[in-house]
């Protein structure tokens, strides 16, 4: 029984930890929107990655002792995290904003189908629930259809990285376990931020151009970089993969807030309908019961490399 409850208070405060992380996700929205209109989108993610590794390093040093496992997986998980970065956003360039995000919160739908196929994860009855709810609601938030609109290259590259972020979060819940949390962090950053410098060195690295610029990285680098990625690995050591794709995905809803609260954008029927599904989605999510084992293969052998 104390083991229950543990797991359950554990749980609970990793998906307040997830919502955390989806609200920042959402307020940052514009502001990162606007650093992209004066820098190259592979030149922001390496300096911003850059500096948030050196963040990471700087707080915990002594998780750069790993095991050569830990490695290999954060090595992994950093490479499919710059890969569905990178489609996204180039997706992004040649597709609408709109069906960029609802292609893109197709991870929901991804993540509990991979969890199953790959590691025999079965989550709840509930949270299919809850993943239908939230597909809907998002699709209601951020779809609109537009004549002559077909599927073409941007939206199979986003499709691409739909795929990409569930399998990351597949992963993350598997292979997140207490004791590595900064080891993998660390190295997801490093290796993401080689991935896009490879990419920012093609043409030559742009960096921030002035005071108020660099203010910005600083806080893209620490607060949403750094942070928000421990915030993440930590709390899905604690909510299984399928769980904390809903809580994340609710980012949509978080962004569209924010610009009705600072943006002075209207509220509009999608929403309050869309928003609503989402919220009901997320509700949930928070209330259904922790599955009985980890997400995290506890029973790996800690002793072998």
């Amino acid at each position: 029984m104390e083991g229950q409850t543990d797991a359950r208070r554990g749980e609970a405060l990793g998906v307040w930890v997830l919502l955390a992380v989806a609200v920042c996700w959402g307020l940052t929205f514009f502001s990162t929107k606007d650093m992209l209109d004066r820098m190259p989108v592979t030149d922001f993610l390496s300096v911003r990655f850059g500096l948030a590794t050196l963040v990471l390093i700087a707080i915990a040093p002594k998780a750069l002792k790993m095991r050569a496992i830990v490695f290999w997986r954060g090595a992994l998980i950093g490479t499919v995290f710059a890969i569905a970065m990178l489609t996204q956003t180039f997706g992004l360039e040649r597709t609408s904003a709109s069906v960029c995000g609802f292609i893109t919160g197709l991870y929901i739908v991804f993540t509990p189908f991979l969890g199953a196929f790959l590691f025999k994860a079965r989550p709840k009855p509930i949270v299919w629930l809850a993943v239908i709810l939230a597909t809907i609601g998002l699709a209601v938030l951020a779809l609109r259809f537009e004549a002559g609109t077909v599927f073409g290259f941007g939206e199979w590259l986003v499709l691409i990285s739909a795929l990409g972020w569930a399998f990351h979060i597949t992963l993350v819940g598997r292979w997140s376990a207490p004791g590595e949390v900064m080891s993998l962090t660390i190295v997801q950053t490093g290796v993401g931020s080689v991935i896009f410098l490879a990419g920012g060195l093609w043409d030559g690295l742009t960096l921030p151009a002035n005071g108020p610029d660099w203010a910005w990285m600083a806080f893209f680098a620490v607060v949403v970089g750094a942070g928000t990625e421990m915030a993440q690995f930590w709390a899905q050591t604690r909510v299984e993969a399928s769980k904390a794709a809903i809580l994340m995905v609710t980012e949509p809803l978080w962004a569209s807030l924010f610009a009705v609260l600072f943006g002075g954008e209207s509220v509009t029927w999608r929403l309050l309908a869309g928003g609503g599904l989402m919220a009901a989605a997320m509700i949930m999510a928070i209330l259904a019961a922790p599955t009985e084992t980890k997400p995290l293969a506890a029973t790996d052998d800690r002793s072998a490399d």
